[in-house]
């Protein structure tokens, strides 16, 4: 029996986030105020005052989440059994098992929201969820679609048993949905995103953010972090960058990676950060998890 610890990824933010935190904690508190002066501007303003419009600027976004599940983990005073982080994530879970210092850490996140952006605004491309179709058959739609269309449409996050998002082109993702239906999909729907996260599209900012983590120190971790591009246990810091580079153009096998910590004794997940999403995922691969959230 382990405990295990998950960090979400964006889209998880909320007006308010972390407000509560700072508020109750001089430790928290002191974090915030660092991530300030790191970032060069006022985060923690519009995180605990801003809209939910501003809060889902890319650029804010993920520093807000990776900042907010950062504290929430620190005010547990624990050395954690195994770690792992949904996307954007995986950079908490690493701070979380000492793998990165959090400045460190907050300076690549901010890196690869600016690249991810940019890389958005090159070619004009979206996400959606498909709902109540194996993983293999959406996989196999996805490659039809791109040999038959010459798009670009891949699975990009495998977030449990039955809920799929697939990442692409505008004309690749529309074609995709449509497949997905007459093949019985529950639901094909075009995700309100900037852009094809987690595809070859994301070539750019893999580009730009592979030449800021190969110039950042990875210490050895002091547990095992479940990486998205793999979905297993990784020890070796050398292994953890280059699975960290690859992961913005691979797959989140989110699924795979929660099977296999409970394959490896996880038994308790404590979601550290804003929301409650992957409770839910935890819960729908393996119902007999125990589920927690520090936020």
């Amino acid at each position: 029996m382990k405990h295990a610890f998950i960090f979400p990824g964006q889209g998880s933010q909320f007006p308010t986030m972390g407000k509560k935190l700072y508020e109750e904690s001089k430790s928290a508190a002191a974090l915030f105020d660092e991530a300030n002066d790191i970032l060069g501007f006022n985060i923690t303003e519009t995180m605990f005052s801003g809209t939910e419009g501003e809060l889902k600027q890319t650029k804010i976004t993920q520093p807000a989440v990776f900042i907010h599940s950062v504290v929430a983990f620190s005010t547990l005073n624990t050395i954690p059994a195994m770690v792992a982080g949904h996307s954007l994530g995986e950079f908490s879970a690493l701070v979380a098992n000492k793998v990165l210092s959090f400045a460190n850490a907050l300076k690549l996140v901010a890196i690869r929201a600016s690249a991810m952006q940019k890389a958005c605004e090159l070619t004009p491309s979206t996400m959606a969820a498909v709902l109540g179709l194996a993983d293999e058959k959406v996989e196999e739609i996805c490659a039809a679609v791109s040999v038959n269309t010459g798009e670009i449409v891949v699975a990009a996050n495998y977030n449990c048993p039955g809920q799929l998002v697939i990442s692409g082109s505008m004309k690749g993702i529309e074609e995709a949905c449509i497949k997905m239906k007459e093949a019985g999909a529950k639901r094909a729907l075009v995700l309100p995103v900037g852009g094809a996260f987690h595809s070859p599209l994301m070539l750019p900012a893999k580009q730009e953010l592979e030449s800021a983590i190969e110039n950042t120190p990875f210490s050895q971790p002091v547990c095992p972090v479940y990486q998205n591009i793999v979905a297993k246990a990784v020890n070796d810091a050398t292994t953890i960058k280059q699975n960290l580079i690859a992961q913005l153009t691979g797959a989140v096998k989110w699924t795979q990676s929660v099977q296999a910590m409970v394959s490896d004794g996880a038994t308790h997940f404590t979601e550290c950060g804003p929301g409650k999403v992957l409770q839910g995922l935890v819960q729908k691969i393996y119902r007999e998890a125990v589920t927690d959230g520090v936020n």
